[in-house]
């Protein structure tokens, strides 16, 4: 495996939890000082979490709406916005 593939790999592991206007963790980063895969897998993250059933929840059917409502705040607007442009029409 390549160096940068691991990296990036642990880019994502440690910062898919921060958020966009810095209130997130582990280090409380904010905006573009959160690596783009984070960014990226932190929809994801959110998306998957909401729409899989658990043990303890079932799916949840609003998870487009909750993706819109962080939109510049828990999440970066233009990463969240190409995402839910990818996703079907409700």
């Amino acid at each position: 495996m390549s160096e940068t593939f691991l990296s990036r790999a642990l880019e994502i592991a440690v910062y898919h939890h921060e958020r966009w206007d810095g209130t997130g963790y582990p280090q409380g980063l904010a905006g573009e000082a959160i690596p783009l895969s984070a960014r990226i897998v932190a929809v994801a993250d959110v998306y998957d979490a909401l729409t899989s059933r658990r043990v303890y929840k079932d799916a949840w059917p609003l998870a487009r709406q909750e993706i819109e409502r962080g939109l510049g705040s828990h999440f970066d607007r233009r990463v969240a916005e190409a995402f839910l442009a990818l996703l079907p029409q409700a």
